[in-house]
């Protein structure tokens, strides 16, 4: 079974930085891709950035390009999310998510497949 956990969530104060970790605790699988998403309180969810696996090539919302950086470590099965210059509106849940698919978007939630359960992102201004 595959287990995406997500860690590094916390309280930071606006113009501060976290890190976002991924990790799979449970079996190796292939998959065509992966990334992050994050769902505010009363908002739905909404595609923040995502990498595709065969040639790293990485995808931003616009609302986050410049400001946060998504990179992986194949070896440790793990994917990362530096969040630079944090404002109060990213202020959210964080999943992280992975998809099997070929020939799919990205920056859609449609194609993931697995699932994290999150790590709460919390920006005070």
């Amino acid at each position: 079974q595959v287990q995406l956990v997500e860690s590094g969530g916390g309280l930071v104060q606006a113009g501060g930085s976290l890190r976002l970790s991924c990790a799979n605790s449970g079996r190796s699988f292939s998959r065509t891709g992966w990334g992050w998403f994050r769902q505010a309180p009363g908002k739905d969810r909404e595609f923040v950035a995502a990498m595709r696996w065969i040639d790293a090539i990485e995808y931003y919302a616009d609302s986050v390009n410049g400001r946060f950086t998504i990179s992986q470590d194949i070896a440790k099965d793990a994917l990362y999310l530096q969040m630079d210059s944090l404002k109060p509106e990213d202020t959210a849940v964080y999943y992280c998510a992975a998809t099997l698919r070929t020939g799919q978007r990205l920056d859609a939630s449609s194609p993931y497949v697995y699932w994290g359960q999150g790590t709460q992102v919390i920006v005070s201004s």
